[in-house]
């Protein structure tokens, strides 16, 4: 799980990584043998009985650094990934975070680029607000209607949810669902399990090769197995 790709030096809520640390992170992830992909591909081996060499990656709220930071990157050691984008703050910048910096978000070209790109585009939500906290309307709003502009705005098929904070419950899982979504990815989902919340590592910039070998041992023996995923 990554979010914006920049330069790190104000970042409060440790949600950035620089470049070159992105750099050493995916080539940690080659020298091992492994390959960074969008989590629909990962689903996609997985229920073929493969994908043992794969390695699901997201980049939350679409960050307008994406497409010069990060996509380039990625390209480099031949890995794609998923980028969760809220449409309706199409370039618009992350006033959720109540301290600074402001970070721009990807404008409505910026996402169809990164689609174009072979970048898997997924729904954050509408408007990155807690789903366990949203109104009737406001879940069906932040699924139903972020799937549907998207769609729209990319002209390909939308099959994946992110929930914005990580923040996840019964309910919104069955929203998530009712809007015809084949995955959502939480954080630590808790009790929950299924394809509708699956649990991701976050990846920082203090993330070294020791780390990263530290968090993938340490996740594999903290999640269960989730149902319905061979």
């Amino acid at each position: 799980m990554y979010h914006s790709v920049a330069d790190c030096s104000e970042d409060p809520y440790r949600v950035t990584v620089a470049p070159a640390r992105l750099e050493r992170q995916l080539g940690w992830l080659r020298r091992r043998g492994l390959r960074g992909v969008s989590v629909a591909e990962l689903l996609a081996a997985r229920a073929r009985g493969g994908g043992r060499n794969l390695v699901g990656l997201t980049f939350d709220d679409g960050y307008a650094d994406f497409l010069d930071n990060a996509l380039p990157v990625l390209s480099r050691w031949g890995c794609s990934a998923t980028l969760f984008v809220l449409p309706g703050r199409l370039g618009a910048d992350n006033a959720w975070d109540p301290q600074g910096p402001r970070k721009p978000l990807l404008t409505a070209e910026g996402v169809r680029r990164a689609a174009e790109a072979g970048v898997e585009i997924g729904s954050h939500g509408l408007t990155h607000i807690d789903l366990t906290r949203a109104d009737d309307a406001a879940l069906k709003e932040e699924t139903a209607e972020s799937r549907a502009l998207l769609e729209e705005l990319t002209g390909v098929p939308v099959t994946g949810f992110c929930y914005p904070y990580g923040t996840v419950d019964q309910r919104a899982v069955e929203a998530v669902r009712a809007a015809g979504y084949g995955y959502a990815c939480a954080i630590d989902p808790g009790e929950l399990n299924g394809p509708h919340v699956l649990p991701r590592v976050h990846v920082g910039q203090n993330d070294t090769a020791v780390r990263l070998f530290l968090k993938y041992r340490l996740h594999r023996l903290r999640r269960r197995p989730v149902a319905g995923l061979r």
